[in-house]
């Protein structure tokens, strides 16, 4: 019996040095869309090596963006991709095990992700296991969530994989520093129109928690400085999220006055 038909779907914005590693792992696929937003390095003539579906529009969020994506595969199931990623050979083989198996019992397939991160694989903490859900019946599911973590959302049963996809994440310190300060922007900006109000307490006993449970509940000391550093980061993220949201009020007010100023 013929398998089921798979639209590989990523997003780019200057992926050069990422983009033929995660294109290279899904030649498997039988069929790659790319919507790029614009990028002004190399990273569209290395996308026509691997397909002609390449699609370029303006930025409008990580959920907006998915779910164009969505539109644009034209195979009945679809699997997301990020520039930095990779699908493993493993999972390569059991999506390919599975899809002639047959897929009607699934509505979509979730699977681990690790991260290569200063040099080496991450094995516990916060980082791992990642469970993603990525690939799905284009009919059934469609990417939700809060910005800038979009997630997909699937009606009916999913499957976890064991395979796993491999996530070649920031370059550096300073990229990973420089992530954070523009996810937790997006993250308290987020908050703040939903109508999320600042809370001293959020701030003072929201990061010391995430360290405590990603560096001793998830066991991120096993992996040496690099769980430390992780575990740190992100509780040093959530500490700018809930800091930035305070500045999100302190600035409404001021843009207030400023309007009350005007119009006197």
């Amino acid at each position: 019996m013929k398998r089921p038909l798979i639209s590989a779907c990523i997003m780019t914005f200057n992926e050069e040095s990422n983009i033929r590693r995660c294109l290279e792992s899904l030649t498997f696929c039988d069929e790659i869309v790319v919507l790029d937003s614009f990028s002004t390095d190399r990273t569209i003539a290395i996308c026509r090596e691997f397909t002609d579906n390449i699609f370029q529009e303006a930025w409008k969020g990580y959920i907006a963006q998915r779910n164009r994506l969505r539109e644009l595969a034209n195979h009945d199931w679809v699997l997301f991709l990020d520039a930095d990623e990779e699908v493993s050979p493993v999972l390569r083989d059991q999506i390919l095990y599975q899809f002639r198996a047959g897929t009607d019992k699934y509505m979509g397939f979730e699977f681990p992700r690790q991260v290569f991160y200063l040099g080496k694989w991450i094995r516990h903490g916060e980082w791992n296991p990642d469970i993603k859900l990525r690939l799905f019946r284009k009919d059934k599911g469609y990417s939700g969530g809060q910005e800038p973590h979009d997630m997909v959302i699937v009606e009916g049963p999913v499957k976890t994989l064991t395979g796993r996809l491999w996530h070649y994440t920031y370059t550096d310190l300073a990229h990973h520093i420089q992530v954070i300060n523009r996810f937790s922007s997006i993250s308290a900006n987020e908050m703040y129109r939903a109508g999320r109000r600042f809370r001293l307490m959020d701030l003072m006993f929201r990061p010391p928690m995430r360290f405590f449970k990603g560096y001793v509940i998830k066991a991120g000391f096993l992996d040496g400085l690099r769980g430390y550093i992780i575990a740190t980061t992100i509780a040093y993220g959530v500490a700018m999220k809930y800091a930035k949201l305070w500045e999100c009020e302190w600035q409404a007010i001021i843009d207030q006055d400023t309007r009350s100023e005007d119009n006197e």
